[in-house]
């Protein structure tokens, strides 16, 4: 085979098992606990809630222009009769 050619079996890695191929707890990187999973203990599955309760992890939200401007009357004012 010519020299710098790759075969298929160049990209081809598997695991020995599960664990191998699961990454860690997203908050400390030990290896995951079925239990507990994603995390490694409550302790990581604490630390993580109280990250989403406190606002340090938000989901980013694109405004939409598309949608008409109601007057902030909502669509639930809509369907019970109110302002259109």
């Amino acid at each position: 085979m010519p020299q710098g050619v790759r075969t298929i079996k160049d990209f081809e890695t598997k695991p020995a098992n599960d664990e191998a191929r699961a990454p860690g707890c997203p908050i400390c990187g030990k290896p995951r606990v079925e239990r507990w999973r994603p995390f490694c203990s409550s302790r990581c599955a604490d630390v993580d809630l109280n990250r989403w309760l406190s606002g340090s992890y938000a989901i980013p939200a694109a405004e939409d222009d598309d949608l008409p401007d109601d007057g902030g009357a909502g669509e639930g004012a809509r369907r019970r009769g109110g302002e259109d």
